[in-house]
């Protein structure tokens, strides 16, 4: 049996906030969004069906509460929530907010622009936010 280990671009890109009953909550190292990459902790999977029913489930739950959560404490216009996998193949969900103002605005995330690095401050402000956010999700 396989065990789970954490893509090394995965790893290289974003900082630990938590393990959530199904997946590891990251933050995306790039301070222009609210971003955060849930990556289930099961072995060797690239896509959403390749997870047991109730682990779906699981996914959806952590996903759509976190991100929820967050449009609300991050005053979101839009919230998005995508699988994309094609530089990663290991199975991840990006929940990211977004503002009408961003930089990126209507366009995605994804490949538009560069990541801009976190400030020592702001990154432990974002992790402790995303870190109280995370405490108060009813995940069972």
């Amino acid at each position: 049996m396989t065990t789970f280990a954490l893509d090394e671009r995965l790893a290289k890109d974003t900082l630990l906030l938590s393990d959530l009953p199904l997946c590891r909550a990251l933050l995306m190292l790039d301070a222009r969004y609210p971003w955060v990459v849930l990556v289930p902790r099961r072995a060797a999977l690239s896509e959403v069906f390749e997870l047991t029913t109730d682990d779906q489930q699981q996914l959806w739950r952590e996903a759509g509460q976190l991100g929820q959560m967050m449009k609300t404490a991050f005053n979101g216009d839009k919230l998005n929530i995508a699988t994309l996998g094609n530089v990663v193949s290991q199975l991840h969900v990006h929940v990211v907010i977004r503002h009408h103002d961003d930089e990126a605005w209507p366009a995605p995330v994804w490949g538009y622009g560069r990541a801009e690095p976190y400030t020592p401050n702001k990154q432990q402000t974002m992790q402790a936010r995303l870190s109280a956010l995370i405490e108060t999700l009813d995940l069972r």
